[in-house]
């Protein structure tokens, strides 16, 4: 009897004690042979993240609690955690050639990433304020070490330590918050403060702020995205990738089940909140990402406005715009995730380019490469009939049938302005004299580059896996 309870507790975190375990052992097995197996290891922890993704499509489905409702369990949980691993994997495939040099065969890099899949995972599934703190913290303390895991560049340290004391800070208003909210509602759980919520106080609504405050840090949502522009540039291309794609989803999933499952009686309130950033975010994304020069730089401002757009479908506090920031979301970490494969893939005489003058003429150099560049810079942009389109397209649908014109407005606006510095990259490429031929392509890049690039091409010929899979997500948190 003791051992069915203890089975039934515990099968909703198999996952996360699988991959926690295999993080351990990999960590033993490093700990004892050296650097020498960073390859080894390195590949072990991707099969890992394959295999815990695989486990979470194998759990039953329905909606399951534990730990007296602190872990949840539902098709919104499932849907991202798969997003946020497949991100992990990806980034891990996309680091190979950086860990191959000599000074950089760290293979902790591998194992920190998967212990911060791990408090993602925790971070998505959270009933509960202290589960959602220990979830984030778990996330972000490995995001700060390996954001300065290249020990001999300068600016990689600096970026560690830019992330870790913006970080800190975030994390003190989080808590904060939290305690606010504990204090005006007597309890921590996401259901008990819904039902404690259905007037919203003072006290209350100020807590409210504070923990999205914290929350909107993670997004490197506007006025909290300082860090983002130097972390991006600082930190090393494939680690820039990591931050860019897996984080971000258990970031917005977090926000949205937090917004929509606890504080539903609330909702005018939080819902200013999330108009106001997402604005914020969607016109300093478009604005401030024009006068670049750094493709990695240019990729956190876009990373800035794309969250902001993302927003636009919560600010809704509907089905179908909760359905819009699932599909945002998981259409956003392709088109990242193939924009840096390209990056990594610049380089000449053995040395990473970065300028945006770097891609000058590249459709004449390697026109294999400026044609998936284009693409994916044409879907970020939404031109039709790229994925990029429909993802933008969901979330001003949302907004629209839940009253906000103004805030879809802006956003068409903003991302006319945002696609100016897609169509610039585009236009070097294309028209402007070569720079100089690039380095043959990695194998594991021109994987990733293809399966990303072919999905946002032909996402208009098969929308309806993804844009259903979407719909059960977001159901389950009504």
């Amino acid at each position: 009897m003791m051992s069915q309870v203890a089975g039934y507790l515990l099968l909703p975190v198999l996952p996360e004690i699988f991959l926690s375990g295999m993080a351990m052992l990999l960590l033993l097995i490093g700990a004892y042979l050296g650097a020498n197996v960073t390859r080894l290891i390195l590949g072990l922890s991707i099969f890992t993240l394959v295999c815990t993704a695989a486990i979470i499509l194998l759990l039953p489905a329905g909606r399951v609690e534990t730990f007296g409702g602190s872990f949840v369990l539902d098709d919104f949980a499932k849907f991202l955690k798969v997003l946020a691993l497949a991100g992990s994997a990806v980034t891990l495939l996309l680091s190979i050639e950086f860990l191959e040099v000599e000074s950089r065969r760290i293979f902790e890099y591998a194992i920190l990433v998967m212990l911060s899949s791990v408090g993602m995972m925790v971070l998505i599934s959270a009933g509960d304020l202290i589960l959602l703190y220990l979830g984030l913290e778990l996330m972000s303390l490995a995001l700060y070490v390996v954001a300065a895991s290249d020990r001999d560049n300068g600016k990689s340290t600096e970026a560690g330590l830019k992330y870790f004391v913006l970080g800190a800070l975030s994390s003190g208003m989080l808590l904060y918050g939290a305690s606010l909210i504990y204090g005006f509602t007597g309890t921590v759980g996401f259901a008990g403060i819904a039902a404690a919520a259905t007037q919203g106080s003072i006290g209350l609504v100020f807590g409210l702020v504070f923990l999205l405050a914290g929350l909107c840090f993670k997004v490197s949502a506007v006025p909290f995205h300082m860090w983002t522009p130097d972390v991006y540039e600082g930190a090393p291309t494939p680690i820039t990738a990591f931050f860019a794609s897996a984080p971000k989803v258990a970031a917005m999933a977090v926000f949205t089940r937090v917004a929509l499952t606890a504080f539903p009686g609330i909702t005018p309130q939080w819902q200013q909140v999330v108009v106001f950033v997402s604005i914020a975010s969607m016109v300093l994304g478009s604005f401030a990402a024009i006068g670049q020069s750094n493709i990695k730089r240019l990729m956190a401002y876009s990373s800035i406005g794309h969250m902001g757009f993302a927003l636009v479908g919560l600010a809704a506090g509907t089905v179908e715009g909760a359905q819009g920031v699932l599909t945002y979301v998981t259409i956003y970490v392709t088109m990242t995730l193939g924009t840096f494969a390209i990056i990594l893939a610049m380089k000449r005489n053995g040395v990473a380019v970065e300028q945006l003058s770097d891609f000058a003429g590249l459709s004449q150099t390697n026109p294999t490469l400026a044609f998936f560049m284009a693409a994916l810079l044409f879907s970020l942009a939404g031109i039709p009939p790229l994925a990029g389109f429909f993802a933008k397209y969901y979330v001003f649908i949302a907004a629209i049938k839940a009253g906000l014109f103004t805030l879809a407005v802006i956003g068409v606006v903003a991302s006319v302005v945002g696609a100016y510095y897609y169509l610039y990259i585009i236009k070097l490429m294309y028209f402007d004299e070569p720079a100089g031929a690039v380095e043959p392509m990695r194998v594991e890049l021109r994987a990733v580059l293809a399966a990303t690039g072919v999905f946002n091409i032909l996402y208009v010929f098969h929308p309806a896996p993804l844009v259903s899979a979407a719909m059960t997500a977001a159901k389950s948190l009504f």
